[in-house]
């Protein structure tokens, strides 16, 4: 065999393993896929104050506003409907930081088909679809029955500090921004990488006249981490 025949055979499986094990390394990364955004393990927690407001103009209290605390713990794991691995997402809620932690939830997760899901109150959410990117849309409730939820991503892997701590990495999940004669309904999440959801801003509000101060109907919520740990 001609001695540069070889060196070209040579040559060339050395280029095809060297691509494949490349390939292996970037289907299979976590980095890629930036699902560590939504990452899953046992006893992880996360820690809120909570902001919540009611509006009925037909109550006695139009403006019903609590402050309280949440802890939110991924749990232990288990095989849900569908055959799949599932966390217990389970929430506890305190008035202060002086009372005990008391259940309020019972809710499950599961990252699956490269979308994470949270069933909360027997809906099944997608919070998260990977991989992460810019041009990445998604129906937060194609699972439920809810009116179409049109999400995307904006900020990508930008610092930003809350609560005193210096994140290195988050992205914002644009869920809604909608205002009309009647509504007015904005709606988005933060997440910072490893850690998870770091605040939520939500309003959906029926309003008169586009004044977003002249509130008929609606709930606000406002959710800001102030501790995490695995």
């Amino acid at each position: 065999m001609n001695i540069y025949f070889r060196l070209f055979l040579i040559a060339a499986t050395s280029s095809l393993l060297l691509l494949n094990s490349c390939k292996k390394k970037l289907v299979n990364s976590n980095q890629f896929l930036y699902s560590s955004y939504y990452e899953l393990k046992t006893g992880k927690f996360i820690e809120y104050d909570v902001m919540e407001i009611t509006h009925d103009e037909n109550a006695s209290n139009q403006h019903d506003t609590s402050y309280y605390q949440l802890k939110c713990i991924v749990e232990d794991t288990f095989t849900d409907n569908a055959g799949r691995l599932a966390f217990n997402y389970v929430r506890y809620k305190r008035t202060n930081s002086t009372e005990a932690w008391v259940q309020s939830d019972l809710w499950s997760t599961t990252i699956f088909n490269n979308k994470a899901e949270l069933v909360e109150e027997n809906q099944r959410i997608v919070k998260l679809i990977f991989p992460i990117s810019e041009f990445t849309t998604w129906n937060a409730n194609q699972f439920n029955t809810a009116v179409k939820l049109n999400c995307s991503y904006d900020n990508l892997h930008a610092p930003k500090a809350i609560s005193g701590f210096s994140f290195d990495s988050t992205l914002v999940v644009e869920q809604e921004d909608k205002r009309n004669l009647i509504e007015f309904k904005r709606k988005y999440e933060v997440y910072a990488n490893r850690v998870g959801m770091v605040k939520k801003y939500y309003k959906d509000l029926q309003i008169s006249n586009f004044d977003t101060l002249n509130i008929k109907s609606g709930k606000e919520i406002f959710m800001t981490l102030t501790n995490f740990g695995n």
